[in-house]
């Protein structure tokens, strides 16, 4: 009788436990990264589709999407665009282009559509103005040899930190290198040897706020969040030679178990109302939205960021264990 009872209960409760058919997976949409917290509430607001936290980082989601190819969970995947590269090249990624994919510039996006930009960060310098001890902000990367700014220079070790690595790729295209020559980057930073730089292996926005690093090579995000958050004087510059923008993509997961529920969520982050959400991180969107303009002024104008372009992620990739190398061989 209690095993009559019991399994009648357990099937009363399987009935009415609600199953939404709008639930949907998405890999690595941490609430803590990006907004991704109002992200989802307001896919679950505007489109009906509720989606769980998830904390995985880049690498995690495409080494879970490559063990799961046989029979994959997520519908969609959030990660840097040299996963996302991966994930195209490793079949994890499905082709789907969705609403807004042509106003996204090319270089950020994978022709067949496995993976779009969404928003970006630009490469530039973040600097704490109250700790300059009276030298003017550098507008350019060229500035910063100059004297006045001993001991004030900091960029993340580009043998070992993604963001250091792709300062390096700004100062190497800067300066006429490119991703086949990285001798204008070595040069660059032999030279900036001599003026004692500070170079860390981690992130270092807290040593910016504190003024013990007073200009470092790092995205506009942190700096804007500075600027805006935090009590200081901070400001973002893009240097006058030119400067590299570092994509955060997503992609329609291959054979996932709800294409249609993902496509849908990629329609509403591409939306002009999904993109500007990505602005209450300081995240540039991917596509030109119009904003509001009292969050278009938090950002630098367009015509500072037109010296902000793409590069070629797949082969950046591929030649960061070289120039990792390189640097930790030749530079003093």
């Amino acid at each position: 009788m209690r095993y009559i009872l019991g399994t009648a209960l357990a099937a009363t409760l399987l009935v009415t436990i609600p199953v939404s058919a709008e639930d949907s997976i998405c890999y690595n949409c941490p609430p803590q990264w990006a907004d991704w917290a109002s992200m989802l509430k307001a896919i679950d607001k505007n489109i009906d589709v509720q989606m769980p936290h998830d904390n995985k980082n880049s690498g995690q989601t495409l080494s879970q999407l490559i063990a799961e190819k046989a029979s994959p969970v997520a519908d969609v995947a959030y990660y840097g665009v040299t996963s996302g590269i991966k994930a195209a090249n490793e079949g994890v990624a499905a082709a789907y282009k969705p609403k807004g994919f042509d106003d996204v510039a090319e270089g950020l996006k994978d022709p067949e559509g496995r993976w779009v930009t969404i928003h970006y960060g630009t490469l530039g310098m973040f600097v704490n103005k109250d700790a300059l001890g009276g030298a003017p902000v550098p507008a350019c990367f060229a500035d910063l040899n100059k004297s006045e700014y001993n001991g004030m220079v900091g960029y993340l070790d580009p043998s070992s930190a993604f963001v250091g690595y792709a300062g390096a790729v700004a100062v190497n295209r800067a300066f006429g290198g490119d991703l086949d020559n990285f001798d204008p980057a070595i040069k660059y930073f032999n030279e900036l040897a001599k003026n004692n730089p500070i170079v860390p292996k981690q992130t270092s926005y807290a040593r910016v706020v504190s003024g013990e690093i007073p200009i470092l090579f790092d995205y506009d995000f942190n700096a804007y969040r500075a600027k805006y958050t935090e009590g200081g004087n901070f400001e973002f510059v893009i240097p006058c030679e030119g400067t590299v923008v570092v994509p955060y993509v997503m992609s329609l997961v291959e054979n996932g178990p709800k294409p249609e529920v993902g496509k849908k969520v990629l329609d509403y982050i591409m939306s002009d109302e999904g993109q500007a959400i990505w602005t209450n991180a300081f995240l540039k969107p991917a596509r030109p939205v119009k904003l509001a303009p009292e969050i278009a002024a938090k950002f630098l104008p367009d015509s500072e960021y037109a010296r902000a372009k793409p590069v070629d992620y797949a082969k950046m990739e591929k030649v960061q264990k070289s120039f990792g190398e390189r640097y930790l061989n030749e530079v003093k």
